[in-house]
């Protein structure tokens, strides 16, 4: 959370209590002699300088004896109401102030960096009807500022079950520095979901990027997510990326890769050209000869093999060739998870943005490739909209 948003919780949380006190504070029984009778103006006088001093249970004393004389006027009760709400309020003792006063404390304590206190105060507040959005942040906040990030974490999930993105991004440091990586990935997930933020989606491919077990079809999936949301960076992932592409026999997309790398900048030594000059004599050979290798896929039992066509119609820039060929392959292809995978991204790259998502949502057999899914899905609904082909003008 950063300290602006944090000054904004903390503001709202006393929202009210700084009126009530301000108020208070200027009350100045003297200046209002001419309308208050002794009897009344001489106890509050006597409630102020005990007040000042920090007796604030003789100042109330004092106040209720002013309450108690008969016949007031209305600028006596109102004299009289300010200066119990300024003896309440400034004494932070909630059973002198209510929750102003308890209110009072809460971001006073807070100032002071009292993050136990703030804490405390939770049941406090709640019992007086005063725990809002508000102070339950301020108390999340807390937590992780008394280095109790575990706390933290236990208490958003327990106190903030729709949590705003301030709060979400709160959780996901407090997660991060607790290593409890499902609720960090809960968190960035949810806030992926909400905006898109490129910075989001970089937090949540790294730690995606860690999980155990990934095969090299999954690693290269999550590198083209990367891709697709602008966090790739630095040469080390764009090689990483166009050599899986090598490997898997989708020689296009690497030489795209590295033409994306190059202008970038990153790529330019002699090493990427000779990666590039290799993935260009590959993509041209694989792009003369995909018609027939289509057909001869078509023929064949496996799906599979139908299903590595499909991928390399995609990464040709033919995706509805690629739709094509994967619905075909589903039913006999024996990797189901990659035949639904490359199914829903030659969906998503030819515009059918729902149909995609169905297709990724449908991926559950193992945690990886169900993970990786529902990334897919996630950035299928914040993906760019895909142009419609124009129909061919008409002779004539």
């Amino acid at each position: 959370m950063t300290a602006n948003k944090l000054r904004s919780a903390l503001a709202a949380a006393l929202l009210g209590t700084a009126a009530i006190a301000g108020a208070a504070a200027l009350l100045s029984v003297p200046a209002m002699a001419a309308n208050v009778r002794p009897e009344v103006g001489t106890p509050l006088q006597e409630a102020q300088k005990l007040a000042a001093s920090g007796n604030y249970k003789a100042a109330m004393a004092k106040v209720n004896e002013a309450e108690s004389v008969p016949g007031k006027t209305a600028d006596e009760s109102d004299i009289i109401a300010k200066m119990k709400s300024f003896v309440g309020v400034k004494s932070g003792d909630a059973s002198l102030g209510g929750l102003a006063a308890a209110k009072a404390k809460f971001g006073n304590d807070y100032a002071a960096r009292n993050y136990s206190a703030v804490i405390a105060a939770g049941d406090t507040l709640k019992s007086l009807g005063g725990l809002g959005t508000s102070e339950k942040q301020v108390i999340a906040q807390s937590y992780y500022l008394n280095k109790n990030a575990a706390g933290c974490v236990k208490y958003i999930k327990a106190n903030l079950t729709s949590p705003d993105d301030t709060t979400l991004e709160l959780l996901n440091r407090c997660a991060y520095d607790a290593n409890d990586e499902d609720t960090q990935r809960q968190a960035l997930e949810t806030l992926v979901s909400h905006s898109g933020k490129t910075e989001n989606w970089n937090s949540l491919l790294k730690l995606s990027e860690r999980s155990k077990g990934m095969n090299d079809h999954q690693t290269l999936n999550i590198y083209r997510l990367k891709n697709n949301t602008g966090t790739i960076a630095g040469k080390d992932e764009y090689t990483t990326l166009a050599q899986l592409a090598i490997q898997l026999k989708l020689p296009a997309e690497a030489q795209a890769v590295v033409e994306k790398g190059a202008a970038a900048g990153v790529l330019n030594d002699a090493r990427s050209q000779r990666l590039l000059a290799l993935a260009k004599t590959q993509a041209a050979a694989q792009k003369g000869g995909l018609a027939a290798a289509a057909a001869a896929a078509a023929k064949d039992p496996n799906g599979d093999a139908l299903i590595q066509v499909a991928e390399q119609q995609l990464t040709q820039g033919d995706a509805a060739g690629a739709v094509a060929s994967a619905t075909a392959a589903q039913a006999k292809a024996k990797d189901k998870d990659n035949a639904a995978m490359v199914l829903g991204q030659a969906q998503l790259a030819a515009g059918k943005k729902a149909e995609a998502a169905k297709t990724f949502n449908s991926i559950k057999s193992t945690p990886n490739a169900t993970m990786i899914a529902h990334l897919y899905a996630l950035y299928s609904a914040k993906a760019p909209a895909v142009a419609a082909p124009k129909a061919p003008a008409k002779k004539g």
